[in-house]
């Protein structure tokens, strides 16, 4: 998981919930100084047992680019509530609700880190079905893959899934009582993730706001994500046949999870622009804020120079602090 190295709002950001016609979403919003966003607004999408705090790091920054960036808690992650069922939780599901909150925010920038880069790319691939793709102005994929995760981390998820009682595939039945579920996830946590933080040294705000996090995650959802993650196709083709979608592939050179040659093969496939950061593992949020929000800025402002420059209003009837 993403580990923030610190939880302090920088000046220019709030907590606020994002309110769309598939629900509320918690959310942290970053504004320019001036308050005027001359540019086109950005969503950041986390990973599997992410949330929002991924990117406190680079909002500021991103946000004095002169636009709205907004960070979401996607369904069932920390603080946004959980779906009724665990079909909520399906990749079409949840790319759905991505671009639900696109539309609620007039964000017209995507970014999805690792398992956010999937439902990042569900989400295009939807908006694209309805017509909607020319609405985008870039995509990002950071520290994601193609299709569904394979070494190490893989055999992780296994483990956890096996350890929660149930199965990886998607046809492995139904899932234990959500009591057992949270029992599972909280003895996953002292046991093995807890004591992991502690070693490698994470100060003890984090390790708690770690804790809290992995346990307010809701159980369905992440067994549901765990299942797509281990066995997600690859789509890489039809998100190439959206040719003039600006996409950026980026992520660490010592990146854990997909290979970073997968994902230079990726980056190939799209015909995409590519950025390889030195010394990051799988957070360039985290582990580079500055190199990765200065490759973003660019990247958007680039995407925009073929779009009508006008001064974007703030879509503020659809939040609430």
């Amino acid at each position: 998981m993403s580990t923030p190295t610190s939880l302090d709002l920088p000046v220019g950001v709030r907590r606020t919930t994002i309110r769309t016609a598939r629900g509320a979403f918690a959310a942290l919003e970053a504004l320019p100084g001036s308050g005027v966003c001359e540019r086109e607004a950005a969503l950041l999408v986390p990973g599997y047992t992410g949330s929002k705090e991924d990117f406190l790091a680079i909002l500021d920054l991103l946000a004095e680019g002169s636009r709205q960036v907004t960070a979401i808690d996607m369904r069932g992650q920390f603080e946004t509530p959980g779906a009724g069922d665990p079909g909520g939780y399906a990749a079409a599901a949840l790319g759905a609700d991505i671009v639900a909150i696109m539309n609620a925010t007039g964000a017209r920038h995507l970014v999805g880190h690792s398992y956010g880069g999937l439902i990042g790319r569900e989400a295009v691939l939807t908006g694209a079905g309805a017509g909607a793709s020319a609405e985008l102005a870039s995509f990002t994929l950071m520290s994601s893959g193609p299709a569904a995760l394979t070494g190490p981390r893989a055999r992780e998820l296994r483990a956890m899934l096996a350890a929660l009682g149930t199965g990886a595939g998607p046809d492995d039945g139904g899932l234990p009582e959500a009591a057992v579920l949270r029992a599972g996830i909280a003895g996953i946590w002292q046991g093995h993730l807890e004591p992991q933080a502690v070693a490698a040294g994470v100060p003890g705000d984090i390790v708690a706001f770690l804790g809290r996090r992995m346990r307010g995650n809701d159980p369905a959802g992440l067994v549901v994500m765990a299942r797509h993650m281990l066995t997600a196709p690859d789509r890489t083709a039809e998100l190439a046949r959206l040719d003039q979608l600006p996409v950026l592939v980026i992520y660490g050179e010592d990146d854990n999870a997909w290979s970073p040659a997968a994902q230079e093969n990726m980056a190939r496939r799209l015909g995409a622009r590519r950025l390889c950061i030195p010394a990051a593992v799988h957070s360039p949020a985290v582990e580079a804020p500055c190199t990765t929000a200065s490759a973003l800025t660019k990247f958007w402002d680039a995407a925009e120079t073929t779009l009508p420059r006008t001064t974007v209003p703030r879509p503020a009837a659809t939040r609430s602090a």
